[in-house]
């Protein structure tokens, strides 16, 4: 591994623990789960 890449992925690990990317697809819901279906089918 050369010095210029291990800089480089040293400043980007850096920049993603001081200001993190939003990335929807790690806070995306599918839906109500079995137990809100469950709550819902008895009243």
């Amino acid at each position: 591994m050369n010095i210029l890449t291990l800089l480089t992925r040293t400043i980007t690990r850096l920049r993603e623990f001081v200001a993190p990317s939003y990335r929807p697809e790690r806070h995306y819901m599918r839906g109500p789960g079995p137990a809100c279906a469950r709550r819902s089918s008895f009243q």
